[in-house]
C-alpha cells in the first residue's frame, strides 16, 4: 500500500473512532423544560450604575453571581457604562432598543433589535443603550458575571 493510501486509511479510522466515541456520550440535561412569560421575569438591581442609571438583571437560567447563566439585562435609555472588563467571555443579543458595545476608546456602532455582540473576557469595553427607549439584552456567559472598572 502506498503512503497516500495509508494516510487516507488512518484518517478514516480516526474519524470513525471519533464519531463512535461521540455517539457513546449521553446528552446532558439541565433540568425540566420551562416556559416563562416576559411579564413573569423578576428583574433585580445589579449594582452596575452610571449617571444615576442602573442595569437590572432577570435570570433565564443559571445564576449570574455563581456561574454559567443566561440573563436578561435591562439598560435604561441613555445608559453608558464606564470602561470595564469581565473575567469571562459573553455573548449578547439585542431584544429591545438600540445598544452599542465597543472597546474602550473605540467608536459606538449602533446595534438595533436582532443584533448581537461577543465580548471577550478581560478586554476593556463600554456598553451603552443609545436609543431613546430602554434596551433589553440577553446575555449568555460560561461563568459568573463580574464588572471590573478598567484602570
Amino acid at each position: 500500500m502506498n503512503m497516500k493510501k495509508v494516510i487516507i486509511a488512518m484518517g478514516l479510522a480516526f474519524g470513525v473512532s471519533i464519531a463512535a466515541s461521540a455517539a457513546d456520550k449521553k446528552p446532558v440535561h439541565e433540568g425540566p423544560s420551562v416556559s416563562v412569560p416576559a411579564g413573569d421575569i423578576k428583574f433585580v438591581d445589579t449594582g452596575v450604575k452610571s449617571d444615576g442609571k442602573e442595569l437590572k438583571a432577570g435570570p433565564a437560567y443559571g445564576n449570574l453571581a455563581n456561574g454559567r447563566h443566561g440573563t436578561f439585562v435591562r439598560a435604561p435609555a441613555g445608559f453608558k457604562s464606564a470602561p470595564h472588563t469581565h473575567t469571562e467571555d459573553y455573548y449578547a443579543v439585542v431584544l429591545k432598543g438600540v445598544g452599542a458595545n465597543y472597546q474602550a476608546g473605540g467608536k459606538a456602532v449602533p446595534l438595533p433589535v436582532g443584533s448581537y455582540w461577543f465580548q471577550r473576557g478581560e478586554e476593556s469595553h463600554v456598553t451603552e443603550c443609545i436609543s431613546d427607549t430602554d434596551c433589553l439584552f440577553f446575555l449568555v456567559q460560561p461563568g459568573k458575571f463580574d464588572y471590573v472598572l478598567s484602570k
